[in-house]
């Protein structure tokens, strides 16, 4: 969204074309926040002015890797601040290499289940990320009987199907499958930009 696009839908236009032609007049967008601007102005710009937000932590999603890191991946899911895996593993080379790039937090699937390394590897978790509190959990159908009313993020894997949907004020989130290919299914992983009122999910995909 640009300048030109708030400013017609907070006021028509009308009023802050004058403001915006002294903001640019005094070295361009990114000063606006130095001009003296009449408070209800500024109040106004201040709610609207979303879309230079900085996100508080840029998060990977990954799963069902069943023992496949792509390079793709580990390219993708560089400069995260926190990675989740949702489950089927594979091998714990996979969750060493994640480890190296950022604070893991992962479950085990289905497929992890009587593995011995995976032993200790829990079936769920809760998680708050950025004040989002966060269920993570392989199965979505082992998700009704612990969500909890102040769920606002719900990470699932298993159907190798990316996913990503709000459910009232909860988002629904399965980054689908960066391991081997199943059938036509795309190979992806997720990245979400965590802001403070505000989460921004993106499906990365990893193979043509």
């Amino acid at each position: 969204m640009t300048f030109k696009n708030l400013i017609h839908i907070v006021e028509g236009g009308a009023v802050l074309d004058h403001w915006l032609a002294a903001a640019f007049a005094f070295g361009g967008a990114m000063q606006f926040a130095f001009i003296a601007l009449p408070e209800t102005l500024a109040a106004t710009l201040a709610i609207h002015f979303q879309p230079f937000a900085v996100p508080c932590m840029k998060v990977g999603v990954i799963s069902d890797t069943h023992g496949l890191l792509r390079p793709e991946a580990l390219a993708a899911l560089k400069g995260c601040e926190k990675i989740i895996h949702a489950g089927d593993i594979g091998k714990p080379e996979v969750l060493e290499h994640l480890a190296a790039i950022a604070p893991l937090f992962v479950v085990r699937g289905n497929n992890d289940q009587g593995v011995p390394w995976a032993d200790h590897l829990p079936d769920f978790l809760r998680l708050d990320l950025g004040g989002w509190r966060t269920l993570l959990v392989h199965d979505i159908a082992d998700v009704p009987a612990m969500l909890d009313e102040g769920t606002r993020l719900v990470i699932t894997g298993h159907s190798h199907k990316p996913l990503i949907q709000w459910r009232g004020e909860t988002l629904y989130l399965n980054p689908g499958s960066a391991g081997p290919r199943r059938f036509k299914l795309p190979v992806t992983l997720a990245l979400l930009e965590v802001f403070d009122t505000a989460i921004e999910p993106h499906l990365v995909s990893l193979l043509e």
